[in-house]
């Protein structure tokens, strides 16, 4: 058995895609259906209408390129004499075992229509052993709502999960758009995999389990845990109407019934310990039919216990609330970490999405939460016109008494999710300044505006560059996941320089502000384009790993592992409404930020590790509102060339 200590911290990047677009690489929606060219969704061909999309293969890019990109990274990162030691070292690495991986590599990519997605999943999720609480798993808000009593409580909370069974039915129908990408069309395969999936926790290697044809939800309350029919018995969407009347149901049994035993902590302890743990629950039958439903369930809903946040940190609360639930004596407890979409209501007027990300990005869940807050503010009979008969009432999942065993593991979980809410610090900053609309119009980009502001803040605090991640979607092709935007550039550490230095003139410094938003937009759109370092990288190694060869020692070498360290995890979760993504650092001494930039606003979830003494989420919230509103006027005095004419017509004659 293992407990978590304070100062390992491991996470594997994968945060949700960026979903704005940079002005080469426009995405248009067409009016066209949904399809999934996914292997792993051949188990809901019954119920998924499938349509061919033209998707690319994910090529293997030439060696060269990639390890002159590389060094292109790690230059700020590095000192002078620890660059020329990384050319040395990069250089063997492309003459010798980099050269031998890189035919294997080749070998394997023409063979497989993506050669990275399964290795992706299995390598950055399910091999993954720290927990999937705060590590993995991020929180995504709704606004936040005023619930009158108990009933518009049941009520907003059976409209949700009746909207959510309207987005799945889009989903099976083939109704969902597809996005393009310049001309390619971009995948929309993760949308099929987001409902009736669950990980299942296993020694060495996870693995996942897909129901896309399940019927029901699973309704958690007190830790009590209850299967409820989403659709009848004809396969027609409940009314939001029935739905009400069995989550009311639901509450009123459990009433004055104590609180059940917190099997739910077990899932949000280490991978290792709930393998373990979970061998031994399952053993017995009725725990075993139990945990299957949980596990085949669409998804679940958790009717969590009203908790009254301090005055002034209600935001903060609501993204620590959705990411690990409180703690064992709050509502950590009433989850089951393991569903890739677990809905979170609580009496108080907190609402969101906790998800597991294993086999999906953000986008799915992101667009589920827009679909339903737009359904539920512009359609007033929104829930009115699913079924109301043949149905079958809701029913108690029943779980065997704990045995000293069982017991013991749900002792470890407790003490390990207690330490890890204390160890967790949110600062959820509402940036009113200005929004992406003003960026914009000093015609820069939104998403690299931001990126560099992140950057400035860190080095105006730390004195040093940070290694910045940022991830972009990979959907041009076949099953794509992500690759790294590696924000941190020599462009991007001269403007930061400059700034906390006061060199030069406002104008001087604006200039190195535009040249430092350039830079980050031309990786990103070669990011998008599978061109990036990181996944090329990865995959060599894993072909060391797979033909019983030795890791080259370039994955071992000063600016591999600084430029990998990353201190600054984001990611862009873009929505309209006043609701935002959160998550958990991916260094011991860094800061994660999620960031969704509005017209007029923008909203960033800040977090960082207690223990450490060297990160402070509250000045770097402080800090980062402060270095937007520098950036703005920079960019005021370096007003970037008037774009050339277009030569004027001649006429012929």
């Amino acid at each position: 058995m293992r407990f978590l200590s304070k100062g390992r911290v491991f996470w594997n990047l994968t945060k949700s895609s960026i979903t704005y677009q940079t002005p080469n690489a426009v995405v248009r929606l067409r009016p066209v259906n949904f399809s999934s060219s996914s292997n792993q969704n051949d188990v809901g061909d019954k119920c998924q209408t499938k349509q061919k999309q033209k998707l690319l293969q994910y090529h293997v890019l030439p060696l060269e390129e990639t390890l002159k990109r590389f060094m292109d990274t790690v230059k700020p990162l590095l000192t002078c004499e620890e660059y020329e030691q990384q050319e040395k070292i990069t250089k063997k690495f492309a003459d010798e075992e980099g050269a031998e991986l890189q035919k294997l590599l080749v070998e394997t990519g023409c063979e497989e229509k993506n050669w990275l997605a399964h290795r992706w999943l299995k390598v950055a999720y399910l091999q993954y052993r720290d927990p999937v609480t705060v590590y993995v798993s991020p929180g995504m808000t709704f606004p936040v709502q005023n619930f009158a009593d108990t009933q518009a409580y049941v009520d907003y909370a059976a409209k949700v999960v009746f909207g959510l069974g309207e987005f799945k039915d889009m989903v099976d129908a083939g109704k969902m758009p597809i996005l393009k990408m310049g001309k390619h069309e971009l995948d929309n395969s993760q949308f099929g995999k987001v409902f009736g999936t669950c990980r299942i926790p296993q020694r060495v290697t996870d693995c996942i389990v897909y129901n896309p044809c399940s019927d029901y939800v699973v309704v958690l309350f007190k830790n009590h845990f209850y299967k409820m029919q989403l659709y009848n018995c004809n396969g027609s969407l409940l009314s939001a109407k029935v739905l009400a009347k069995e989550i009311k149901k639901i509450m009123e049994m459990e009433a004055s019934s104590p609180f059940g035993t917190p099997f739910g902590l077990l899932t949000t302890d280490t991978r290792d310990n709930w393998a373990e743990a979970y061998e031994h629950l399952v053993k017995l039958p009725g725990n075993s039919e139990a945990v299957k439903v949980i596990q085949g369930a669409l998804f679940t809903v958790s009717l969590d216990q009203c908790m009254t946040p301090e005055p002034g940190q209600e935001t903060n609360q609501l993204a620590l609330q959705l990411i690990h639930g409180g703690g064992s004596k709050m509502n950590s407890s009433n989850r089951w970490m393991d569903k890739t979409v677990q809905l979170i209501i609580n009496p108080n007027g907190m609402v969101g999405f906790t998800y597991e990300h294993s086999p999906a990005e953000g986008q799915p869940i992101a667009m589920m939460m827009d679909y339903v807050v737009k359904k539920m503010k512009e359609d007033k009979s929104f829930g009115e016109c699913g079924a109301t008969d043949d149905y079958k009432p809701a029913s108690k999942l029943k779980f065997c008494p704990l045995n000293p065993c069982i017991e013991q593991w749900v002792f470890i979980a407790q003490r390990n999710i207690d330490k890890l809410v204390y160890n967790l610090q949110m600062e959820v900053l509402k940036f009113e300044g200005f929004g992406k609309d003003v960026i914009k119009k000093l015609r820069l980009g939104p998403d690299s505006f931001i990126q560099i502001a992140l950057q400035l803040t860190f080095y105006k605090m730390h004195k040093v560059p940070a290694a910045q991640y940022e991830s972009a979607h990979l959907r041009i092709f076949d099953e794509g996941r992500t690759e790294t935007i590696r924000s941190c550039s020599n462009e991007s550490v001269e403007f930061c320089r400059a700034v906390d230095e006061c060199k030069g003139t406002d104008k001087y410094r604006g200039e190195l502000l535009r040249k430092a938003v350039n830079s980050h937009q031309s990786y990103t759109k070669l990011a998008l384009q599978g061109r990036g370092v990181d996944r090329h990288l990865l995959g060599l190694k894993l072909m060391a790993v797979e033909n019983d060869l030795p890791v080259p020692k370039f994955y071992s070498s000063p600016g591999f592992v600084k430029s990998s360290h990353f201190r600054v995890s984001t990611s862009q979760v873009a929505t309209p409404y006043d609701a935002f993504m959160g998550y958990g650092p991916a260094t011991d001494d860094g800061y994660a930020c999620c960031y969704n930039p509005r017209e007029c606003d923008i909203i960033f979830a800040i977090s960082a590790w207690r223990h450490n003494n060297i990160t402070n989420h509250v000045k770097f919230a402080k800090t980062l509102a402060a270095s937007l509103i520098e950036m703005k006027n920079l960019a005021e005095h370096a007003p970037p060339p008037p774009p050339p004419e277009k030569p004027k017509c001649q006429s012929k004659l």
